[in-house]
């Protein structure tokens, strides 16, 4: 069977959340979100390794404490880059190097099912290079920001989608495609990106719509209603 190591990039400052603490310390029907997070792979047996990019490596450790002893083998902690791209690549070069294939999933999105993590692993060996998504269902409209700013267009949304994580690929694709990006790192804004950029080709898989990030309080008070039925 073959194995995946798991990236997490946390090293983020969650500025769009606000308030002192980090997202991915908020609890989450009685857990961290990052717990939840960390539970989603811990258990498989396709995960040899989960690295985990940070600058606070103790509290990564706290949020580890509480799940199964016998699989916290798998936990690596690495230093966190100057961007979440950055991150990624510091966590790549950390993976054991006799694991081929990895995968990467936002920190921030506790909710990610089994069904999706099979499905964007499977496709992944199958075609080299897979993210999950979801379609577009409002209409986007484009133009020169800040608003008020005049319309351009109405963007055809049948081909667009949504993007979210995990998404997987070879390790050795990934450190090339990071030596060969074209654009500074902290312009790529999710991992694919920097496959299509040196013309890897990429697939999508389906997604779902609960596996929400957590970006705002909003976003965490929705996740507390798709766990528990109610906000907490």
């Amino acid at each position: 069977m073959p194995e995946f190591a798991v990236i997490i990039p946390a090293a983020g400052q969650s500025t769009r959340f606000g308030g002192q603490t980090s997202k991915l310390f908020q609890h989450l029907a009685g857990r961290p979100v990052l717990t939840w997070t960390l539970a989603a792979f811990v258990n498989r047996a396709d995960v040899r390794q989960i690295v985990i990019a940070t600058t606070d490596p103790d509290a990564i450790r706290d949020c580890a404490g509480s799940l199964d002893k016998s699989v916290l083998a798998k936990l690596k902690i690495c230093p966190g880059g100057t961007c979440r791209a950055d991150s990624v690549r510091v966590a790549a070069l950390a993976c054991d190097s006799s694991i081929e294939w990895v995968a990467v999933h936002d920190a921030a999105r506790p909710l990610v099912s089994q069904a999706v993590i099979d499905r964007t692993f499977q496709a992944a060996l199958a075609h080299g290079a897979t993210a999950a998504a979801m379609p577009v269902h409002l209409t986007i409209k484009q133009a020169a920001g800040p608003l008020p700013a005049q319309v351009k267009q109405t963007v055809p949304r049948h081909n667009l989608w949504a993007m979210q994580t995990p998404q997987a690929m070879r390790r050795k694709d990934l450190l090339d495609a990071f030596a060969a990006c074209p654009i500074p790192l902290d312009q790529i804004t999710d991992d694919v990106q920097l496959l299509e950029l040196v013309n890897k080709p990429v697939w999508l898989v389906e997604g779902e719509e609960r596996n929400l990030k957590i970006t705002t309080p909003l976003d965490l008070q929705i996740a507390h209603v798709l766990i528990s039925g109610s906000p907490s």
